[in-house]
């Protein structure tokens, strides 16, 4: 009996500290990366305003060929959704272009359903650059509120998000430059 009083002390303390360290942890992270793309910034911001474009260069968007897919509104227009369902990877969620400033930033919610429930703004900027070069930075925000937030300790969202958007990136570029 006391060696089982000792276990659940030791339990109830470890427990009791990491609620003390979460209260110190940040909650909030961005993630963001970046390429060179040789094309005009029009041509370039003209096919990212597409969230259907996403398919051509998105990591996420083709890691299932069998997920479904369903559209709401205009496609390039606030308020258009891009709803997708995937029984594998990708899980199930929703994205919404919820603003644009026209040749140079899409802004869009990104919310996710399963298989973790969340919601995380995102966006592209483009930037000219040369007279035939843009700068393309595709971020993603997230936050993760208290005591959860103690995973951003242990989880590094900077790798997990960050190769995935410079994957997308990278092959975006080559989309355009094709």
């Amino acid at each position: 009996m006391k060696i089982i009083k000792g276990l659940l002390f030791a339990i109830l303390a470890i427990v009791i500290i990491a609620l003390i360290v979460a209260l110190f942890v940040k909650k909030e992270y961005l993630v963001e990366r970046e390429v060179m793309i040789n094309k005009p910034k029009e041509e370039v911001f003209g096919y990212i305003k597409y969230l259907k474009n996403q398919d051509t260069f998105s990591k996420w968007n083709q890691m299932d060929p069998d997920m479904k897919k369903s559209y709401h509104g205009t496609d390039g227009t606030v308020g258009f959704i891009y709803a997708w369902d995937s029984q594998k990877e990708a899980g199930q969620g929703e994205q919404e272009i919820k603003n644009i400033v026209d040749g140079q930033r899409v802004d869009f919610e990104v919310r996710f359903k399963k298989p973790m429930e969340s919601t995380a703004p995102a966006y592209f900027v483009t930037e000219q650059v040369g007279g035939n070069q843009t700068l393309v930075k595709w971020g993603f925000k997230g936050k993760m509120s208290y005591p959860t937030n103690l995973m951003l300790l242990v989880m590094n969202f900077e790798e997990m998000i960050g190769n995935d958007l410079q994957t997308g990136l990278n092959n975006l570029k080559n989309v355009l430059e094709k």
